[in-house]
């Protein structure tokens, strides 16, 4: 049935188009800022109207059932509403009481749904309030102010703070922490502030945003912090947690989460290796550390730094004694097979995520607040959350992976 009525809806719409295009309107006439198509939307709007004063009423126009009903048809209102299509000005039928409430477009409403999607979508974009003002202005010939824009968005705030504090799944097998860093004004001077975000894969194999926070610096403490909230938040259990190098870091998550495996970063770590190295010697040397972190067991691993030290400890002493020192929280991948390490022992989940936020947020230069730049990071992580994919291909094999290496921590259902 259904279908059907959408099939007839399709004809009707077709020999409607039809018969437009056989009249040989052009574009401007049908789509420009004086065309049909606003036209049109505006006598939808007023026929939508006048139907719901008929049923406010109980009585048609010119009916005799409304003679002395004690309430009529009393003109009506001209009003200008801003849609996803551009500005169309309408009449709003009243009644004589005044009790007339139109749901269609509120008595206050200036504004239809579409217009405010329109806006939200432009700001998930990266586009700032101005920007934002000037595209409208431009597309749809609309006038808006900033005021208006910034109204819009701040609805957003709302959202964000629900789903900031929404309860959370209690195991996570693997979660990923990392921060980025963006400009802020925070009492009239511009200043460096983290956004700390976590990444977590849930027990169905999908990634899912467990949150966002911004603090000045990225340090060990704030992030002891962001895993209590996490904790407090119903997760009681994370199997892997996958981070940088940052000082203490580990010490933080073991403190709240004591069972878990801390895993650093590979990627990471080489980076840090090769900040002491001179130009001509990275390249060899980041193919020496390579045997390390693609060895097939630990043992064969060990073997490969032993190697490298003896090779460039008298040159650079501190890559082997950086890796020594991190061995327990670098290693915990050999355990895993190649399709769980490939995941594990890097952060470029969240890495990638991180460079499409950044894609977005270039333009910007400056967050006027932290509530901006909180509104934009939601909106549009949100955005990139649509394109995500499974990370670990079979799942499956690696979730009984999980249940033969941590036995009765893992779910049932």
């Amino acid at each position: 049935m259904a279908k059907k009525k959408k099939d007839a809806q399709s004809q009707l719409l077709d020999a409607f188009i039809d018969e437009l295009l056989e009249e040989g309107h052009s574009s401007e006439d049908l789509l420009g800022q004086n065309g049909l198509l606003k036209q049109m939307t505006g006598r939808l709007l007023e026929r939508m109207l006048a139907g719901e004063l008929t049923d406010h009423l109980g009585y048609a126009k010119s009916d005799v059932a409304g003679h002395h009903s004690g309430n009529s048809r009393n003109g009506s209102n001209s009003k200008t509403i801003k849609t996803d299509t551009g500005q169309v000005s309408i009449e709003v039928p009243r009644d004589r009481n005044g009790a007339f409430d139109p749901q269609v477009v509120g008595k206050r409403q200036t504004r239809l749904k579409g217009f405010d999607d329109k806006v939200i979508s432009l700001y998930s974009r990266g586009l700032t309030d101005m920007e934002i003002k000037e595209h409208i202005k431009e597309i749809y010939g609309a006038d808006v102010s900033t005021g208006l824009i910034s109204n819009v968005t701040h609805a957003v705030y709302d959202e964000v703070k629900a789903w900031q504090s929404r309860p959370l799944d209690e195991v996570y097998p693997i979660v990923y922490l990392d921060a980025l860093k963006v400009k802020i004004r925070d009492s009239g001077s511009v200043v460096n502030k983290s956004i700390y975000l976590a990444l977590g894969i849930n027990m169905e194999g999908d990634k899912e945003l467990l949150g966002l926070w911004i603090e000045k610096n990225e340090g060990a403490k704030f992030w002891l912090s962001v895993l209590t909230e996490l904790q407090n938040r119903g997760l009681k259990d994370i199997f892997i947690a996958c981070v940088d190098g940052l000082k203490g870091f580990p010490e933080a998550i073991e403190t709240v989460f004591p069972d878990t495996q801390v895993q650093l970063c590979i990627v990471h770590q080489i980076r840090n290796s090769l900040r002491y190295v001179t130009w001509s010697d990275r390249k060899e040397v980041a193919a020496d550390l390579k045997p390390i972190y693609k060895a097939a067991t630990i043992g064969e691993a060990e073997g490969h730094l032993e190697a490298f030290a003896q090779k460039w400890d008298e040159k650079y002493p501190t890559i082997s004694k950086s890796w020594r020192e991190n061995w327990d929280h670098l290693t915990p991948f050999f355990a895993y097979p190649e399709e769980i390490r490939k995941v594990i022992y890097t952060t470029n989940a969240i890495e990638s995520m991180n460079r499409s936020i950044r894609k977005i947020i270039k333009n910007r230069g400056v967050f006027p607040s932290d509530e901006s730049a909180t509104k934009l990071m939601y909106l549009a992580l949100r955005n990139i959350a649509k394109r995500w994919q499974r990370p670990i291909a079979h799942w499956q094999a690696a979730l009984n992976r999980f249940v033969i290496m941590f036995g009765d921590r893992v779910p049932l259902t």
